[in-house]
């Protein structure tokens, strides 16, 4: 019978309605039996020129990504036993036959000699870039390793993919496990009506059919659609407490507990470094990276770091005098700064979060952000529902052309939160790459869009957040450097080979329009009413814009040099556990210290389950140039259309058309016309006065 994970729908899409966990043990292993003897016949053939190596490596590394990224994917957005049990069996398989081309011998020497050939002149700059970035990963992966080495290599790095896997499983099933029920009106005083909607829908999902949003039961979880909005407004200070510290605990204990998990992927990591030479594995993940060492990293981390620690215990003691000025007599803890920070910022700018959803539904939200697409970039986007097969009937399916109409790329968006299936958290991922390596013209790049933001209630749609508009903008950043490639080569196309520390650049970006006046209120209406947002309103949020910058910098501050610890000079053997590694950073960048027993760390899914390992600091790195990067286009002139077009066109054809295909500081000083500088993000913070 025909595997639909093998057999792509006609214009080559996964068949998302297909797919089922019993296909993928049978479909991978066929496949992976089909590329190993495509290996070994190239391993005995293979010539020294780009169709010799190049384009064989790249066709079957497409062959295995798209096949194994849809089963990753499926197990992000509708995770199930079987489909895990179907993956555990499989992934071993497939890291090692990655290594087996990484560490390939013939494949390795036939690219150090096209590299030192004449011929190697005469390919483009993006193919020269190629070749030398896969001599690179083959060294990072292990090819010069012999023996012993090269199998303890391999063996790391199917634990660290197998304990990876499971950190993330143990995360979403500890979501999952737990829930609030509260029965009493009292209890849920100070929620916002779009909070009791939401609790109650999840209380009828979980069993109880009369649950309503006047008259309750309410469900709370540790899904953040529901969870923010309960450390906000949630009355009941010991209901607060009970939440938070239910989700510092997540994934800690019972059978979903990743302490041991941590511990053993940070002792891997360290050995796979220095079998390669490397003295930490901070060093290893840079040297891949934008940044030229870790001393670099740190230099800038404790640049903004000075600046943002001064400013958060500014907010912290601000926020302390509030609270007191409105009767709170008891110490100010954890539980209590989200919900006092939000009654400050509605005395200090007069209006609530609460008040700000009903102008964004999802529905004005995607077509002003298409809008702005075509404005800035000359693309057009149009709704093609039903024309793609997909995994959730919530999900959507768009189609991106340029001005003449030509197809450029395409994009699913799953919306949604789902706790019981979904991961939390917001991403983009490719479905395919742009390509020409299978002939018969370029294939599209295809790209998925997947948040977590406040499902529909009844007949109402998606009303977003603020923060949920901002992270759409987001992740929608990421999707248009994978979609508006102009590489032809599969390794350089979109976002493959774009240093890691330069990825975020183009997500960033897109969030500083949603503070543009045309851009947002030319979307911004009220569900009901169709009523613009008034301008007062809009003028309170861009007031509200720097309104404790210097706390929320310094968090991600505090996570980056987190991470950085545990992967630089950390011994994971040693009597000093992550904890305590946690503890000694937050002395120096937090100014209310985490709670002894907080476990935080047993769900920062970013370093221990995704690729921001030794690389959390992107974040703040990219943002430098996504900051410097939005200010080309405020020194063009906000206002001015025409002005935002040139620059827009600009933008396109190089930090987004360029991919991997140059280095990303060549391709930002291509936009710029220079490096980066940090005065453009203190600025948007509100902090480079100090």
């Amino acid at each position: 019978m025909e595997n639909p994970l093998l057999a792509p729908s006609p214009d080559g899409l996964p068949r998302f309605d297909a797919i089922r966990p019993e296909h993928v043990e049978p479909a991978m292993k066929a496949l992976l039996a089909e590329l190993g003897g495509e290996l070994e016949a190239l391993e005995q053939s293979v010539q020294p020129t780009w169709t010799g190596v190049v384009d064989p490596l790249e066709r079957m590394g497409d062959l295995l990504g798209t096949r194994w990224g849809a089963v990753g994917h499926l197990l992000g957005v509708r995770n199930s036993t079987e489909l895990r049990a179907a993956h555990e069996a499989v992934q071993p398989e497939v890291v090692v036959f990655g290594l087996r081309v990484a560490q390939s011998k013939p494949l390795f020497e036939a690219l150090v000699a096209l590299e030192k050939s004449a011929a190697f002149a005469q390919l483009d700059p993006a193919q020269r870039r190629i070749v030398k970035l896969l001599i690179r990963d083959a060294r990072l992966t292990g090819v010069a390793l012999e023996g012993s080495a090269r199998e303890r290599f391999q063996a790391i790095a199917t634990e660290l993919a197998e304990h990876q896997t499971a950190f993330s499983n143990h995360v979403l099933d500890a979501t999952k496990a737990f829930a609030l029920v509260l029965r009493e009106k009292a209890e849920v005083e100070g929620l916002p009506e779009s909070a009791l909607e939401v609790a109650a829908q999840s209380a009828r999902a979980a069993g109880e059919p009369s649950a309503s949003a006047e008259a309750g039961p309410w469900r709370l979880t540790l899904d953040l659609p529901v969870l923010v909005p309960a450390l906000q407004h949630l009355k009941r200070r010991e209901l607060r407490e009970q939440l938070y510290r239910a989700n510092l605990a997540r994934a800690s204990s019972g059978a979903s507990d990743n302490t041991g998990l941590i511990s053993k992927i940070l002792a891997l990591r360290l050995e796979e470094a220095k079998l390669l030479g490397f003295a930490s594995y901070a060093e290893l993940s840079l040297a891949s990276k934008m940044a030229p060492d870790v001393a670099a990293v740190r230099k800038l981390l404790e640049e903004l770091r000075k600046v943002s620690y001064a400013a958060a215990e500014r907010e912290l003691a601000e926020l302390r005098a509030f609270a007191r000025a409105q009767g709170e007599t008891r110490e100010l803890m954890h539980w209590d700064v989200a919900y006092w920070a939000e009654r400050q910022r509605e005395a200090k700018y007069a209006y609530s979060e609460e008040e700000l959803r009903p102008y964004f539904p999802l529905p004005a939200v995607l077509s002003g952000l298409f809008g702005l697409a075509e404005r800035l970039f000359g693309v057009t986007i149009r709704a093609a529902d039903g024309e793609a097969p997909i995994w959730n009937p919530d999900v959507r399916f768009f189609r991106v052309s340029d001005e003449s109409g030509a197809p450029l790329a395409a994009f699913y968006l799953d919306p949604y939160s789902r706790p019981a299936e979904k991961r939390g958290g917001a991403w983009m991922d490719e479905c395919v790459g742009r390509t020409r390596v299978f002939g018969g013209g370029t294939r599209l790049p295809v790209a998925y869009l997947v948040c977590n933001q406040t499902p529909p209630v009844g007949d109402r749609p998606s009303l977003m957040s603020f923060d949920e508009v901002q992270t759409l903008f987001h992740e929608f950043g990421h999707g248009l450097q994978h979609m508006l490639t102009r590489v032809d080569y599969g390794l350089a196309s979109g976002i493959r080979n774009v240093e890691w520390d330069a990825v975020e650049l183009p997500s960033q970006f897109m969030e500083n329009w949603c503070y543009h006046r045309e851009t947002l209120l030319g979307f911004a209406r009220h569900f009901e009413t169709g009523q613009a947002l008034p301008d007062a309103l809009f003028e309170k949020l861009c007031a509200a814009r720097t309104y404790r910058a210097g706390s929320d910098m310094l968090r991600q501050l505090f996570f980056s040099l987190l991470d950085l610890d545990l992967h630089d000079g950390y011994d994971p053997g040693g009597r000093v556990t992550p904890f305590d590694v946690q503890q000694r950073v937050a002395k120096l960048a937090t100014v209310l210290a985490p709670l002894p027993e907080d476990r935080f760390l047993c769900s920062f899914g970013h370093i221990f389950a995704g690729g921001y390992a030794a690389g959390y600091y992107s974040y703040k790195w990219a943002e430098v140039l996504s900051a410097d990067a939005f200010a080309a286009f405020e020194e063009a002139g906000l206002e001015n259309p025409a002005a935002l077009r040139v620059t827009g066109r600009r933008y396109r054809d190089t930090v987004l058309g360029l991919g991997g295909s140059a280095p990303a500081m060549e391709v930002f000083k291509d936009f710029r016309g220079r490096e980066p500088k940090t005065d453009a993000l203190l600025r948007h913070y509100g902090l480079r006065a100090a």
